[in-house]
């Protein structure tokens, strides 16, 4: 399925991946401009579900890859570097270990390889979360606008069900090709758990911590997060050079 895409500036291709129940447009705005601005291509889908992408959402990460493949794939696009944050993380990691020819290098953060030990009663937690917002008129009013035909409140009930996360899929990145950089904020304890817990899993994984951020990293440094983001895949091009 081809992705309703945002695209900003000239260059080499960066594909940043949003958060659940956001957008493309609507999530990774500062990075964007950041970007943009040093000669990358800054593309950025809106997920199955979100936005104006629709397509059904059951069994929601066997699509992923498939739907940025074929989206790329449309806009002509061969290789890119490609970043994603929570649900857009994982659907990042699995791109990048069906498509790692299409990578030049991979970032994540807010993904988990292992299921933590409270995470009931953090899926309790955030059910409850999901709930009050469905009563906030104004959110809803905002969110039935940025998604358009899609029933938004649907997905973000369907991230509740007990399958949902694929642990067994970002569990396993032994095969993982590409070159890797996992960000958290430190304010997570489960994300530093996850983020030690890749390095183990894949010595050569590049681990970075975002002082005074939580699970949204992106949004709660913004220029931390584009500027480590722009030292890793500089980093890189250096390598290649050398």
């Amino acid at each position: 399925m081809i992705l309703h895409t945002s695209i900003s500036g000239e260059g080499f291709p960066l594909v940043l991946v949003h958060s659940g129940g956001m957008t493309g447009v609507k999530e990774y705005e500062e990075q964007c401009e950041f970007f943009s601005q040093r000669n990358f291509k800054v593309v950025r889908p809106d997920l199955r579900g979100h936005g104006q992408s629709e397509g059904p959402i059951d069994q929601y990460f066997s699509h992923c890859a498939e739907d940025l493949h074929d989206t790329l794939k449309d806009l002509q696009i061969e290789k890119c570097h490609i970043a994603g944050v929570s649900i857009g993380g994982i659907a990042a990691l699995l791109f990048a270990k069906k498509y790692p020819d299409k990578v030049a290098s991979l970032t994540f953060s807010g993904i988990f390889p292992h299921e933590p030990a409270n995470w009931e009663d953090l899926t309790k937690q955030e059910t409850e979360n999901f709930e009050q917002l469905f009563e906030n008129e104004e959110v809803v009013s905002i969110l039935d606008e940025i998604h358009g035909k899609n029933d938004w409140k649907a997905l973000l009930r369907s991230f509740q069900e007990d399958d949902f996360y694929p642990f067994d899929e970002t569990g396993d990145v032994s095969n993982l090709r590409v070159p890797t950089l996992c960000l958290f904020g430190e304010a997570e304890e489960n994300e530093r758990s996850a983020a030690i817990s890749y390095k183990q899993l894949k010595p050569d994984v590049h681990v970075s911590i975002i002082p005074l951020a939580g699970h949204l990293v992106h949004r709660d440094q913004p220029e931390l997060y584009s500027q480590t983001l722009y030292t890793f895949i500089e980093s890189l091009d250096k390598e290649i050079i050398s």
